[in-house]
This record gives structure tokens, C-alpha cells and sequence, in this order.
């Protein structure tokens, strides 16, 4: 009778923290919603969620509820923002821990920017630093983005355990992927996710705006969970320009004009195939490199590696192109014109990143512009601007295509002009870019940067 009544009271508590929570982030209507509430499940002293339900411990929860009436609601949000961003979903593949701790450490990033009584438990010295460290590397801090800096920092066991410790509100025991048998279930319960973030973005973006106060973190981290992947390779031939190669036209011979002939006369078709084709092939095009002190210059090799093999291979890159490499901060610190394939090859093995003052987009188009009076250009048919995306952008629209290319999420405050395009990458992207090229290119050939 006495765990009975726990259980009630547990779910009575839950009941009483998502109230409170709806009526501070009404945005979240849905999602605080979504979950239906559980006893057990294997669950003790924590709360745990496989997707679908969330389990909780009676008596922990009314300890705990006791001591604080804000805990309950940051361990609800908590949960109901790992699976609004995906995290259980994502964590194939990764390394348990570290993945945990990434996501767990995105989560309390968020609450701690919410300014809402029911979530105010005031700051940790502990877990601040540790969002400064990672926010030197990131804009935004995602569970990707932390992951990554955690395997870059491959921390002593004991480090990573007082983290482990700061950040711990749930049990994450429930979101293994690999021993989930049914994985058509787990895949519509994460398309399920992704439709809630989806809706929370265009109410915060729209008609709730002006009721999401301090909903901009959230804001910035939903944005990554609906990001689907970018296929980087498709995204580059978008830039490619009609034209005439010396290959047999398959799609264009008749093959029964040719199957008569030779049924006819023997040995002699009717029509022979044709010569040659069109396929769409990068020629003019302008490549753009944000080197002021916000960019990390492993990242722009990253995003150079992943381009110039994707320009390598067949069906994208001709003899002979017309390729300017520009490097800009607040003026032109280089521009390499980039003739044919050798070209390519030794600008990238001989790559320097140069200048590290403020960012100012604008010089680039200036030049660009000033190359094109000068006749440098046929018909340049697009402008890749690699950056983290903050700078200061030109106002009228460029004559052609315009991308700014962006590794993680730029903050809520970085306005692009509504005519350029805003393409986000993450360093998955790019790897996997480069995993599904042709067979006929040989990665180990690429340059060492």
C-alpha cells in the first residue's frame, strides 16, 4: 500500500512540475505532453525515458521534491529536451559516456539560460567553466558539438567523472539503439521527435514569439535536431554548368534505328551513337575563406580537404576551370586562381591560412565584382563562403548564386540577407561526403594538410 501511494505521489509531482513548466514555456505544449508517466521500469533514485514513457521513482522523486520544488521541474525539462533534440536516436555509434555526458551537458546549458523561477537553481561554478571551454570551440553548444570536444580532449577517467557527476539529472540506461529489436518503432518514435521540434520551432518563431522569453537557447538548439543531413556532394554540383564532353550519349541513340541496320544489312547500323554529350561540370566558380580569428583553421582544412575531392571526381571537374580561392577577413589576404586539376592539387598542398582580424564579407564581393569587369570570369556561375557567419554582409543581392557555408550552428543573433543561402555543416557532413565518392578516387592521395 505504502509503494501505491508513492507511485500516486510521484505522478502526482510530475503532473504538478509540467504545469508549471506549461505555463512558463507555453511553446512546449506539446512536448511536455508527449510522454506518458510510468512507476519502475527498472528505474531507481532517477528518472529515466525510452521515447515513449518516462519512469520515475516514487519515493527518490518525493525526497527530492521535498528538498526542492525546482528539481522535479528541471529533471522533467530535462528529459523532454533529450528527446526533443534526438539524443536517444543519436547515440549509435558513439561512445557511451562520452555521449551521455555531451548531451546531458547540452541539456543544463539550456535550463541554465531559462530565467524562470520553477528552473532557477542557481549557477555551478563547475558546470560554467566547463561550458566556457566548450563554447571557445563552438557558437552553439550542441551534444554533436561537445562530443567532438571531448574525444578531442580525451580527458583523465577521474575529469571526466566529476563532469559526469555535475551534469547527471536522468537515467540514460533506456536509449541504447543497437539492443532496440524493432527498428521501424525506433525510427517513427524519432520522426515523432523531430515533428515536435519541428512545431516548437514555428510557434517560437512565429505566433509565440513574443511569448518565448528565454526561449532563443532553445530556439538555437531545436534548429540542429530538424536539421536534416546535408548531402554536401549534391549541394556543390548546384554550382556546375551545362556542358559538352567527349563521351557516348546513351540517353540520346536510338538503339533501334541501330538493331535494324545491323538485322538489314549485316554488319552495318543505320546510325552510329553520338560523340559526345552534356553533363553539368564545375568551370567558373569562386571559393571564399573567413580567416579572422573566430575560424578555426583546422576547420577550413577540413572543409578544403572534402571540396577538392569532391571536385576531383568524375562528372564534376573538367580539364581546364576557372577556380579563384579567395581568403578574406575584413580585406583580400590572397586570391590563387585555380586553372586545372595540378592547380588544385598543389594549392592544397601548399595551403597557408593568412590574417586573423575582424570579419567584413563584403571585400570579397567587391573583388569579385571588380575580376568580372576585368573579363576573369565567362559566366561564374556561384560564390562559396566558408564561415562561421558572423561579419558584416553587403547589402544588394549578387548577380550569381551566393552560399555561405556554415560548420555548426551560428547563434540567433547571425542575420544572413534573405538572398543568400545558408547551408549548415557538421563535420559528419563532411566525412560523409567524402566516404561516397567514386571508387576511382583514391583518399589516400589527397594532401596532408
Amino acid at each position: 500500500m505504502e509503494q501505491k501511494d508513492f507511485a500516486e505521489i510521484g505522478r502526482d509531482i510530475l503532473f504538478a512540475s509540467r504545469n508549471e513548466l506549461y505555463m512558463s514555456l507555453p511553446y512546449l505544449d506539446t512536448a511536455l505532453c508527449a510522454l506518458v508517466f510510468a512507476p519502475g521500469g527498472g528505474v531507481t533514485l532517477s528518472l529515466a525515458t525510452d521515447g515513449e514513457t518516462l519512469f520515475y521513482d516514487g519515493p527518490w522523486l518525493a525526497d527530492r521534491y521535498l528538498r526542492s520544488r525546482v528539481w522535479p521541474c528541471r529533471a522533467y525539462l530535462h528529459v523532454i529536451l533529450h528527446c526533443m533534440l534526438r539524443h536517444l536516436a543519436k547515440k549509435r555509434g558513439k561512445v557511451p559516456e562520452l555521449w551521455d555526458l555531451a548531451c546531458d551537458t547540452a541539456v543544463e546549458s539550456i535550463l541554465d539560460e531559462l530565467d524562470y523561477p520553477c528552473l532557477n537553481s542557481g549557477p555551478i561554478p563547475q558546470k560554467q567553466k566547463f561550458y566556457g571551454q566548450c563554447r571557445r570551440s563552438m557558437p552553439v553548444l550542441t551534444a554533436e558539438g561537445i562530443y567532438r570536444h571531448l574525444l578531442r580532449q580525451d580527458l583523465p577517467s577521474y575529469e571526466a567523472a566529476q563532469l559526469q557527476r555535475a551534469f547527471l539529472v536522468d537515467d540514460h540506461g533506456l536509449w541504447d539503439p543497437e539492443q532496440q529489436d524493432d527498428q521501424e518503432q525506433s525510427q517513427r518514435q524519432d520522426q515523432k521527435w523531430q515533428d515536435l521540434s519541428s512545431k516548437t520551432q514555428t510557434g517560437l518563431e512565429t505566433v509565440l514569439s513574443d511569448q518565448g522569453t528565454g526561449g532563443e537557447a532553445v530556439l538555437e538548439q531545436v534548429r540542429v535536431a530538424v536539421r536534416d543531413d546535408v548531402d554536401y556532394r549534391a549541394f556543390l554540383r548546384r554550382f556546375a554548368a551545362p556542358k559538352e564532353v567527349a563521351a557516348v550519349d546513351g540517353d540520346a541513340f536510338d538503339y533501334g534505328f541501330y538493331s535494324y541496320g545491323l538485322r538489314l544489312y549485316g554488319n552495318m547500323p543505320l546510325v552510329e551513337p553520338p560523340e559526345t554529350r552534356e553533363e553539368k561540370r564545375i568551370e567558373d566558380f569562386v571559393i571564399a575563406i573567413d580567416t579572422s580569428m573566430s575560424t578555426s583553421g583546422e576547420r577550413v582544412r577540413q572543409f578544403l580537404v572534402c571540396t577538392y575531392a569532391i571536385l576531383r571526381s568524375a562528372g564534376t571537374f573538367t580539364r581546364k576551370v576557372n577556380i579563384r580561392i579567395l581568403q578574406c577577413d575584413d580585406r583580400i589576404r590572397a586570391d590563387d586562381a585555380i586553372q586545372d586539376l595540378e592547380d588544385l592539387r598543389a594549392y592544397m598542398e601548399n595551403f597557408q591560412l593568412t590574417g586573423g582580424s575582424a570579419t567584413d564579407f563584403r571585400p570579397v564581393f567587391q573583388h569579385v565584382a571588380k575580376l568580372q569587369e576585368a573579363g576573369a570570369f565567362a559566366s561564374l556561375r556561384g560564390l562559396l563562403y566558408f564561415t562561421d557567419g558572423m561579419g558584416v554582409y553587403p547589402e544588394k543581392r549578387t548577380p550569381y548564386e551566393t552560399a555561405f557555408i556554415l560548420l555548426g550552428e551560428p547563434p540567433l543573433s547571425v542575420k544572413m540577407p534573405p538572398w543568400a543561402i545558408r547551408l549548415v555543416l557538421e563535420a559528419p557532413d563532411l566525412d560523409r561526403a567524402v566516404e561516397q565518392l567514386p571508387e576511382e578516387i583514391d583518399l589516400s592521395e589527397l594532401p596532408e594538410l
